[in-house]
């Protein structure tokens, strides 16, 4: 990898500070969008998108209705993601191995049938919880393979110079049926049942799959498959290993997605225990963070790059921002602080994907990105189940608290280890009478001196 020349760079062996990982960045904030297969992946995903939020605000809801235990929905939430922790790096293989277009079309398929089961078994009043818990966990088996193929076929639709763009706009599109989705399932629950949101979550599939149909194949970006072959697994994991602007990402990334995105659980806590609002509220909550999301996300898309002090200093916000939330002493306070908490996390999300694929080998992205889910999404079944017993045992308040800080810690820390490699020291000076902190060579301190 190259770095830029001055204060703000160092040798790639030494980890730079300011890494700018896309050599050629697309113009303008929805460029990606100018590329037939990439419109229709990006439509196809916004009906999908939605049917998903529906589903997952549902979920949280039924499954603190049926047990009445903020731990019972970090129990879901954990079975979910625990696939991704046990078996991510061989859904990696199989995304390198096998053609990505034809692997979503069975993955996305596999999740509608998972949605219309939790429909029927909800909508016939038979519904109990290790039902849920069993669809989660089967939900997660799927997301194996579907999550990397979907991440690394991105750049198969738009290549390389398109890439970090496409990844801001995939998350833009997320967040964006993120404002629709809990607003709508929180209707549909407070007046006719979950079961129908369930429903509308699994016919929501169909988009995706007559996406992935109607794509020309000759136009995507011919990209290297790996051969079956022995130790493709180990094989990955030590090109991760050798590869610091790779490394620190992740492990950045697996103590913000473990800690710091337990939502399910504190916004569930919130609504019910601590403000005592219902279904419609805590809709609207998901809401307000969906909106500081999608403001992040375009963001991200219009800036095209990506900067590992920028991931540093966002994941240190975030933590901050959460730990502000969870003392607000006013609902309207505490609502209004959701919109940066959303924003932030969603930049020090888009920030470490497009970091990380950036920098990795095409032949070797199915299996890196899978490593890089498996510590964001994967961590999960570690810290959702300690979430919610510290949720349920001190109060949403120290919960929400907790992941936070554990969030500025891991950040400050990772933040102070980059600094050393790359021979930068803090430099503190006043700018118009206001103090300024950045980051600059030890020799130039030396110098000043």
């Amino acid at each position: 990898m190259s770095s830029g020349p001055g204060a703000d760079s160092a040798p790639a062996h030494n980890l730079p500070d300011d890494d700018r990982t896309s050599p050629a960045r697309g113009r303008g904030t929805f460029a990606s969008l100018r590329v037939r297969n990439y419109r229709l992946f990006f439509t196809g995903a916004i009906v999908s998108n939605t049917g998903t939020w529906m589903a997952r605000i549902t979920q949280d809801w039924l499954v603190l209705s049926l047990t009445g235990s903020s731990a019972a929905v970090g129990v879901t939430t954990a079975l979910q993601f625990l696939p991704m922790l046990l078996f991510g790096l061989y859904g990696g293989v199989l995304v390198d191995r096998y053609p990505k277009r034809r692997l979503l079309m069975m993955s996305q398929g596999a999740l509608g049938l998972c949605g219309l089961a939790l429909a029927v078994l909800t909508l016939s009043g038979h519904v109990q919880v290790w039902h849920v818990y069993l669809v989660a966990f089967l939900l997660g088996m799927v997301t194996v393979v579907d999550n990397p193929a979907r991440q690394s076929f991105v750049s198969e639709m738009v290549g390389k110079q398109q890439l970090a763009n496409a990844v801001s706009l995939n998350s833009a599109n997320f967040q964006s049926a993120r404002l629709v989705g809990p607003a709508v399932a929180g209707v549909l629950i407070a007046s006719i049942g979950s079961g129908w949101a369930f429903l509308v979550n699994g016919l929501s599939f169909l988009a995706p799959l007559a996406a992935l149909t109607l794509m020309r194949p000759a136009e995507l970006h011919k990209v290297e498959r790996a051969p079956r072959a022995r130790g493709q697994l180990r094989e990955g994991l030590r090109y991760v290993a050798g590869r610091p602007e790779l490394i620190w990402p992740i492990t950045l990334a697996g103590f913000v997605g473990t800690f710091g995105f337990n939502f399910p659980i504190w916004l569930t806590a919130f609504a019910d225990e601590v403000y005592h609002v219902g279904p419609g509220t805590y809709g609207f909550l998901n809401t307000l963070m969906a909106i500081g999301s999608l403001v992040g996300a375009l963001l991200a898309a219009r800036r095209g790059g990506s900067r590992l002090r920028m991931l540093v200093g966002a994941a240190m916000l975030f933590g901050a921002l959460e730990i502000a939330a969870a003392f607000s002493p006013a609902f309207w306070l505490f609502a209004l602080l959701l919109v940066p908490i959303g924003m932030i996390g969603l930049t020090v999300n888009v920030t470490a994907n497009s970091t990380v694929q950036m920098a990795t080998d095409p032949v070797m992205r199915g299996r890196v990105l899978s490593l890089y889910m498996m510590v964001f999404v994967g961590g999960t079944p570690v810290g959702a189940p300690l979430v919610g017993w510290l949720t349920d045992t001190y109060g949403a308040r120290i919960g929400f608290a907790a992941g936070g800080a554990v969030c500025l810690a891991a950040a400050a820390a990772i933040g102070l280890v980059l600094a050393r490699a790359g021979g930068l020291r803090l430099k503190f000076e006043l700018r118009r009478g206001h103090p300024h902190v950045h980051l600059v060579p030890r020799d130039r301190l030396t110098t000043a001196a």
